[in-house]
């Protein structure tokens, strides 16, 4: 195959940011190469919005021909929770075609080294960053996110996110020498001398599997982690959300083949409804990593039965705030009403349970009750969702019938602090919107555990009252061991406490953060500095990003000669 772009010309092109990335990773500091606003796209090549608006508006009603191999029908469905139906339909592939393709262009792909793969990796991510306008759409009519946090989480941040997972890929791969000169001396005798070289190799092909939530923030990490560590992909979108992913295969596809690799190393595998393909998938023998978001039933699921690959999973979690004391009691407020509001708290990071002294906390504005810290949530979460035009920006859509009788059932689980209510989007009068609701439960009550010690993902949390700060830190320890959390959150101004929670976390192995009031959220992770998940809990069996996550996606063969 002939290639448009050399190796030299990619290197010459990414090799700076890769080095950036690189750095980042090292110190922790705020770095991104990826535009957060929308008025940075429309130079050099990349689509502003009126062009992302076009393109996806062309994509609708018709065909994604990615020229894969093995296609044996056209298969689609997809329907936006802001009502509109897409009409994309897809290749499905025949696996004992499509397979075998895949795996033919691994060689030249582990044979061109970490460098190389790295830098075709970034010229895939540049492509894609052209297009965010376009991809943030494909991501709202997907998701139900609304456009704004399409646009960043979907595009910037994923990509950052994909990048994030190529510099430590990088990293693992180059720990070895590519080649050593070896010599023991032996006395009197001469020495023995070797030449050894260090070839990392793949595992094999990686299935990622993608969420209907963030189908590009969850989905790049592993996909790129695989693809820079010389796996072959097959990404196996969420049948409600396949487009944003078919677009990046559609993209990397492109770029293999302009670099003079395999186009096939990057492929889709889109299903028929209700077929259930990720099983059939997941048991496949040249299938040896799987890369999963999604409920805790199939994640358990994969890693007891897909014995023969390297699984990581991000399940579901029981996320916790300890509420104690504040010295900003109004930050403290309209930071958690934002966490509870932001997208309709379709987050794996969503804050559900809030674990509040039944005596009550100590502030800024001096006591205040249990019920008084409810009450005061409850009108911050309504002042901030008060205007609708507001709301819809920060809400979005229901992504999906089970979270709207989720939300409506928690009605009747405790007492209601905070009720829903419908709101309407003028532009999309198809979706369905609603504000979070806030229950209130005692932790003292066996018949209220059943409800805080289970995820009820959506706009639902729980205030539950505690004993004290000492029974706060328990029940969150037995939440995170038993449940899980992606991330934990505390507000206290007692060192003690303050410390008491710490240790829960390091010795659980989850996320935390402190006293947060300003314009960082909870639910919010940034990638080159932030850990999303731990790998140590329930919820997750790996963190993204860490050397973990990338460095067992391959293995090193040594080939040793006498000298």
């Amino acid at each position: 195959m002939t290639a448009a772009l050399s190796a030299h010309e990619l290197i010459a092109r990414h090799r700076s940011t890769l080095d950036q990335a690189l750095e980042a990773i090292r110190t922790r500091a705020y770095w991104s190469p990826h535009p957060e606003h929308p008025k940075a796209y429309g130079e050099n090549g990349s689509l502003d919005a009126a062009a992302g608006q076009a393109a996806f508006d062309a994509l609708l009603g018709s065909r994604l021909d990615l020229g894969q191999p093995g296609t044996d029908d056209w298969v689609g469905g997809e329907t936006s929770p802001y009502g509109v139906d897409l009409g994309v339909t897809y290749p499905h592939a025949d696996l004992d075609v499509l397979l075998p393709a895949m795996k033919a262009g691994q060689r030249a792909w582990r044979d061109a080294g970490a460098e190389q793969r790295a830098v075709v990796c970034l010229e895939i991510l540049k492509r894609i960053s052209d297009r965010t306008h376009e991809f943030a759409h494909a991501v709202m009519h997907t998701s139900g996110q609304a456009f704004m946090m399409a646009f960043q989480a979907g595009g910037p941040h994923a990509q950052d996110r994909g990048l994030e997972a190529v510099a430590y890929a990088y990293v693992e791969q180059v720990r070895t020498p590519d080649n050593a000169e070896w010599t023991k001396p032996q006395g009197k005798r001469d020495p023995l001398a070797m030449n050894k070289q260090f070839t990392p190799v793949p595992r094999g092909i990686a299935l990622m599997i993608g969420c209907n939530t963030f189908p590009t923030w969850n989905g790049y990490p592993g996909l790129f982690a695989s693809l820079a560590t010389g796996n072959a992909v097959l990404v196996k979108p969420h049948p409600r959300a396949v487009l944003p992913l078919a677009l990046t295969v559609q993209v990397a596809r492109e770029v293999l083949a302009e670099t003079g690799f395999d186009p096939n190393l990057v492929a889709l595998a889109a299903e028929r409804p209700g077929e259930g393909i990720a099983k059939t998938l997941a048991l496949r023998p040249e299938i040896r990593i799987i890369d999963y978001t999604g409920s805790t039933e199939f994640g358990d699921w994969l890693e007891a039965n897909a014995r023969q690959a390297q699984v990581y999973t991000e399940k579901a979690g029981v996320n916790t705030v300890v509420v104690h004391s504040t010295s900003d009691y109004k930050g403290m407020l309209a930071n958690l009403a934002f966490s509870l509001s932001l997208y309709s708290g379709q987050m794996c990071t969503t804050p559900q349970n809030l674990l509040v002294p039944r005596e009550g906390i100590s502030t800024d504005q001096g006591p205040k009750s249990y019920d008084e810290v409810v009450a005061d949530l409850a009108k911050s979460v309504d002042g901030l969702l008060g205007d609708d035009a507001r709301a819809n920006a920060l809400l979005g859509a229901i992504v999906n019938p089970d979270v709207k009788a989720r939300l409506e059932a928690a009605a009747g689980l405790g007492e209601v602090a905070l009720a829903s209510r419908e709101i309407t989007n003028p532009d999309f009068p198809g979706a369905v919107v609603r504000t979070p609701v806030i229950v209130k439960l005692d932790g003292a009550k066996p018949d209220d555990e059943a409800a805080y010690m289970s995820e009820c993902f959506g706009p639902v949390s729980f205030a539950v009252a505690v004993d004290s700060a000492a029974d706060a830190a328990e029940l969150l320890r037995r939440t995170v061991r038993e449940k899980g959390a992606m991330t934990v959150g505390a507000y206290t101004t007692d060192p003690e406490v303050e410390q008491a929670v710490q240790e829960v976390c390091l010795e659980e192995a989850a996320q935390l953060s402190l006293n947060l009031t300003g314009g960082v959220y909870v639910n919010q992770t940034a990638a080159f500095s932030d850990f999303h998940g731990s790998g140590g809990n329930p919820a997750a069996s790996a963190a993204l990003c860490d050397g973990a996550f990338v460095a067992n996606r391959f293995r090193v063969v040594e080939v040793r000669r006498d000298a």
